[in-house]
């Protein structure tokens, strides 16, 4: 039996939310004041058809939109697009209590991402690359991308020249491709191990393809450039998969932001540092100590900081910030901290900041529900959330990220 509905708002992945029965139904790809008609089943229309548009309906960028599952968003106008992620981050800390200044929304533009995870297999004639389907393990091999910058997509059949080489037909590997100052430097993972003569050709591939680096299974093969990443002061060669900031536009203004709120402070704490994104632009200006559980990545913002000109001593720290959390007596002598953690957030961490009474708190997240919750934490312990700023650089998906100032309530 088909319904005919009106969507009434965005739910939180995209999806246009309607009213039938006194129940929500989730409609996907439908957007605010659209009438819609489709079947109903378990809360979902199934294969909605559009009786009257939105005026906020566009023409998506990209040829696979719809069965890639990259993106879900394409069909948004721009404006309404920024608006739904602002207000759905206001709406999750406002049910945990917490009605902030907000910021102007920073949005990544079109073929930013300098780094992305695909999937590739071997197939009859050759090999496949893409993302996979919407809610689906078809892997969508992938003509062009408007998430990832050029350089990604050129690189694409050298990329698949190594799938052939390492996947199986029946196994998918993956490929952690970024985009460096040296060319793209690509870590392979789940591929099969390499004998001595497949050893020789991925060495050919990466010469032939001009890309920086090429790892396999963690292990360096080749590098043939450094795949450096700047970082303020300091040029950066990131271990192999190591986490990044997704666009160059959008790490500018979080560690804009980071800056401001740490602005005078003469020692500073970096915890999850990773390989120094906030550590080595704060070290212009103020003592950095940079704790991080990766000893990798804390060696390459060490390598980093001493071939650095005009910068103060960075100090680098190896430990399981989950397991042991710095305490409230290692605070001693700093002015500020900067947080970054995992989706997970920090809650361990946080209750220890909650303790430490530093007078500045910048805090980079990429899940506004654990900000909220640890945000409330550092609230609790007598500390004010002064604003938000929303930074999306995930364009035309449901992640957003964020950086937020607490300042010590005396």
């Amino acid at each position: 039996m088909t319904h005919i509905l009106t969507i009434d708002r965005l739910g939180h992945q995209g999806d246009g939310i309607a009213s039938h029965e006194g129940r929500d139904v989730f409609v996907p790809f439908a957007l605010p004041g659209e009438r819609v008609e489709g079947e109903i089943e378990n809360a979902r229309m199934i294969a909605p058809r559009i009786l009257e548009p939105s005026p906020q309906r566009i023409k998506p960028a990209c040829r696979h939109f719809k069965s890639c599952g990259g993106c879900s968003t394409q069909h948004i106008h721009d404006d309404l697009l920024a608006e739904w992620k602002q207000q759905s981050v206001r709406d999750t800390l406002v049910t945990a209590g917490l009605t902030p200044e907000f910021r102007p929304l920073h949005t990544s533009p079109a073929r930013s991402r300098r780094r992305a995870v695909f999937s590739g297999k071997r197939t009859k004639k050759g090999a496949m690359v893409g993302f996979h389907g919407r809610g689906s393990d078809i892997l969508i091999d992938l003509l062009d991308c408007t998430l990832v910058r050029p350089e990604i997509m050129q690189g694409f059949e050298g990329l698949k020249r190594l799938v052939r080489i390492g996947a199986s037909r029946k196994a998918e590997i993956r490929l952690n491709v970024t985009h460096s100052l040296g060319g793209l430097d690509i870590d392979l993972q789940d591929a099969k191990p390499l004998e001595p003569a497949q050893r020789v050709e991925v060495s050919a591939v990466a010469q032939q393809e001009k890309f920086a680096r090429v790892s396999w299974n963690g292990e360096v093969v080749l590098q043939v450039q450094p795949p450096l990443q700047r970082f303020g002061p300091g040029a950066v060669i990131p271990p192999p998969g190591s986490f990044l900031q997704a666009t160059p536009e959008g790490e500018a203004v979080l560690v804009q932001a980071v800056l401001e709120i740490t602005q005078g402070a003469k020692r500073v704490l970096d915890i999850f540092a990773g390989c120094g994104t906030f550590a080595l632009p704060l070290s212009r200006n103020a003592e950095v100590h940079a704790i991080e559980g990766e000893a990798d990545m804390l060696a390459a913002l060490d390598t980093a900081w001493r071939m650095a000109q005009g910068v103060k001593a960075i100090s680098t720290e190896t430990r399981d910030l989950f397991r042991r959390p710095l305490m409230p007596d290692e605070f001693k002598g700093f002015n500020a901290a900067v947080i970054d953690p995992p989706r997970a957030g920090a809650r361990a961490q946080v209750e220890e900041l909650a303790k430490g009474k530093l007078a500045r708190i910048a805090f980079v997240s990429c899940n506004p529900a654990t900000f909220a919750r640890d945000a409330q934490i550092l609230i609790g312990g007598g500390y004010r959330l002064d604003w938000v700023q929303v930074v999306d650089q995930f364009r035309w998906s449901a992640h957003s990220e964020l950086v937020a100032q607490f300042t010590l309530d005396r």
